[in-house]
């Protein structure tokens, strides 16, 4: 598969990608590394891993990551209501059985992604907000594409598996975890770029509406808010206009609709100063 195969693919599925992201996971399929995407929220990071699965007819897997996420909620964990089932009936019939094995331990996303008979995209999202002990926990599975679960066994990888790891730098990653993985960092789209995904997720909208709205929502990013307007806010903007029969939208439609882009009021007064006042 070559590198424009991959930007075709994507497009397909109405992800427009750019050279950095196709040679990145051109890389990944080649050199069967996983990617390590940073960049602000928004920006289409977790769109990606989940847009690679459809473009490439994988299955889906997702862990998605939070303060306090434990190995079991990730790996799995022991059925400890069946182990003492059986182990009731075992004495019973004075039999000896052993309650640790497959049939007792419940399989969680990263596992389940590890032994799957199908080509596989695992999503780790916003690895940043689980403790060090955790990423240090997978680190075998990103190098060695092993996973150890005590008491049980160790299992290899046992299909074609992307792993995408996403991190909005809330806290920075170890050393190790940026070794073992390639490095992707996507930022807020240029003019073009954007132009280009409205396009695609707003079909019906027309060319001037779009240049119009992309233009101002990169001015608004360029003001020190507290969020900055996501794509998925600038694709919000496009349709409540369009919703509201605003085609060209009017100082007063912009700032009737400025709820989809600006999320809190202060961020609100500052666009409409900084931005709206001009029109």
């Amino acid at each position: 598969m070559t590198i424009d195969e991959i930007h075709s693919k994507l497009e397909e599925h109405n992800y427009i990608s750019n050279n950095q992201i196709n040679t990145t996971l051109f890389l990944a399929f080649t050199l069967k590394k996983p990617i390590l995407i940073e960049g602000p929220p928004g920006t289409g990071k977790t769109e990606l891993a989940k847009t690679i699965a459809d473009s490439f007819d994988r299955d889906f897997f997702r862990i998605q990551c939070y303060e306090g996420i434990t190995f079991e909620q990730v790996v799995g964990e022991w059925n400890y209501q069946k182990q003492l089932l059986y182990l009731e009936l075992a004495r019973e019939n004075k039999q000896d059985i052993t309650i640790f094995s497959d049939e007792f331990f419940i399989q969680r996303p990263l596992l389940k992604a590890f032994t799957n008979d199908r080509p596989s995209v695992l999503l780790i999202d916003e690895i940043d907000k689980a403790d060090e002990e955790l990423e240090s926990f997978l680190l075998q599975a990103l190098g060695e594409k092993q996973i150890t679960v005590n008491d049980l066994d160790t299992f290899d990888l046992k299909n074609d598996l992307i792993v995408v790891l996403t991190s909005n730098s809330q806290r920075t990653l170890l050393d190790e975890t940026k070794d073992r993985c390639l490095y992707l960092y996507i930022d807020y789209p240029e003019f073009n770029r954007e132009v280009d995904i409205i396009n695609k997720r707003v079909p019906t909208a027309k060319d001037s509406l779009i240049n119009d709205v992309v233009n101002k929502t990169q001015k608004i990013r360029k003001l020190d808010l507290s969020k900055k307007p996501s794509i998925r806010a600038t694709v919000d903007w496009v349709e409540s206009l369009i919703a509201i029969g605003q085609i060209p939208p009017t100082r007063e439609a912009l700032e009737n609709t400025l709820n989809v882009v600006a999320k809190n009021e202060d961020d609100r007064e500052k666009i409409i100063e900084e931005v709206l006042s001009k029109i």
